[in-house]
């Protein structure tokens, strides 16, 4: 881990107002301010178990995603982009976070109980909406929570002025088949799927497509809020499953024999819809220029569950190789990125809350150190250095690690005892194991992450995968 930067003040003069910059964050995390005070809207469009193969600017053919692509046509693609987890929950909260989900025990998928208090994320932990709340912007999450459904853990109490959407980790698409009425009477995870939406603390019938219906609600919303900052945390459960699409989407896709990746591809062209229908109403309110718009998928495809794609990377989601960590990621600001950028470093949705925070009103102040930097000067070409030196995973149940190293070696653990190391500059499939020539590398890495694991914590829940250990505790 990297040692605690200096805490420092600085005051600079501007047109005879006082601005007050603190921050504190660790080593190479420091976060760089800019000179001019200001407030960009932040979009983050988040999809769920979409393959790295399944976007146009990852070269994929067979599902057209213009709308998707043109976020990395106005901005910037990262070639190498990481999420903190390999499965949704955990993943989620160190975007939303900034800080390694281990630090504070996310890191099982969690049950779903909603009188529970114990599952769900850490109130210590300060959440991205939260910070921009306290700064002035209107928030507003849309579509999948999956970070606690105790009512101390809901949206609402966690920063977003408006909620629209479901608490659990997944939902059926076709509003028939919501037939339980509030998300307190669904006992388990499988029942969550088929509760009615919420708006905040109200029930709301559902009444089209559920993609559909969350790409009307991000639209309206930035419509409301066109003349103030506002935060848009656009949380689409597609393409998880259950495998569900409109025939409006199914038609599109006649040439796909297979009926599950036919499915997929709907269900993903939905999601471009409604990114399209996003930036379309940023450009007709001219605000686009001053808006940032970030896309990425919260974990890699589960190619046999979804049909989905990961390309040449090896593993899938649940999997700590490229094909479960791995992932689709673009951003654009046209205001402060130029077009057809790309970068080729590796970055992880971590430096998403720590990019943001910085380039508010000079750089806001956080309440815990971030693991994410900055990646403005990076991006710019301000620091030539890698955002990151190592970058780590850990699955605690399964005692599976993984370090990625800046150089482009990664080491995969498995079981706690099969070491691997792989060369991703010219090996990003994982085929080949190069530790015999990496010796050293190995003792310098497993130093590395001892160091990083000294400031995790042990799964501060059970999860689902230990649902009959949970319920046998609470029967006695």
């Amino acid at each position: 881990m990297k040692k605690n930067s200096t805490l420092f003040v600085s005051i600079a003069f501007i047109s005879c107002s006082v601005f007050f910059i603190i921050t504190s964050f660790t080593n190479k995390n420091n976060i760089e301010h800019p000179i001019k005070a200001d407030k960009p809207n932040v979009i983050i469009i988040l999809t769920d178990d979409q393959g790295y193969a399944d976007v146009g600017f990852n070269g994929c053919k067979d599902i057209p995603t213009p709308n998707i692509d043109r976020i990395a046509k106005n901005g910037i693609v990262f070639t190498q982009a990481y999420v903190s987890y390999a499965v949704c929950a955990p993943s989620r909260a160190g975007l939303i976070t900034g800080r390694y989900q281990d630090r504070f025990g996310y890191s099982r998928n969690p049950l779903y109980r909603p009188f529970d208090p114990e599952i769900g994320l850490s109130l210590n932990e300060q959440m991205f909406p939260e910070l921009l709340q306290k700064s002035g912007y209107r928030t507003m999450g849309i579509g999948k929570w999956h970070l606690g459904v105790h009512e101390q853990f809901r949206p609402w109490k966690r920063g977003f002025n408006e909620f629209f959407g479901f608490l659990g980790g997944g939902h059926r698409y076709f509003p028939s088949e919501y037939d339980i009425n509030h998300p307190d009477s669904a006992k388990n995870e499988a029942q969550s799927y088929r509760t009615k939406l919420i708006r905040n603390e109200q029930v709301v019938e559902g009444k089209e497509y559920l993609t559909d219906e969350l790409s009307n609600e991000a639209v309206a919303f930035i419509e409301r809020n066109k003349e103030q900052p506002f935060f848009l945390y656009l949380a689409y459960n597609a393409p998880h499953t259950p495998l569900q699409a409109s025939e409006k989407y199914l038609s599109r896709f006649e040439n796909i024999q297979d009926p599950k990746r036919k499915t997929y591809a709907a269900m993903v062209s939905a999601v471009d819809d409604g990114v399209g229908a996003v930036l379309n109403k940023l450009k007709e309110l001219k605000i686009d220029e001053n808006t940032i718009v970030i896309f990425l998928s919260d974990n890699g495809g589960p190619e046999k569950d979804n049909s989905s794609n990961n390309g040449v990377l090896k593993g899938a989601k649940g999997s700590l190789f490229e094909g479960g960590i791995r992932v689709p990621f673009a951003m654009q600001w046209p205001k402060k990125i130029k077009a057809n950028t790309l970068f080729h470093e590796p970055i992880i949705s971590l430096d998403i809350f720590a990019t943001v925070a910085a380039n508010i009103n000079g750089g806001l102040q956080t309440k815990n150190p971030l693991d994410g930097v900055n990646l403005m000067p990076h991006i710019t070409g301000t620091k030539k250095e890698a955002p990151h030196e190592y970058l780590f995973w850990r699955q605690f149940d399964q005692k599976n690690y993984a370090v990625v190293h800046a150089s482009g070696l990664k080491q995969v653990i498995l079981k706690d005892t099969s070491f691997s190391i792989y060369n991703l500059k010219n090996d990003i499939g994982e085929e080949t194991n190069v530790s015999e020539q990496h010796k050293k590398t190995i003792e310098l890495f497993e130093l590395q992450r001892k160091k990083w694991e000294s400031f995790t914590i042990p799964p501060a829940f059970l999860g689902l995968s230990q649902e009959e250990q949970y319920n046998k505790q609470k029967k006695k």
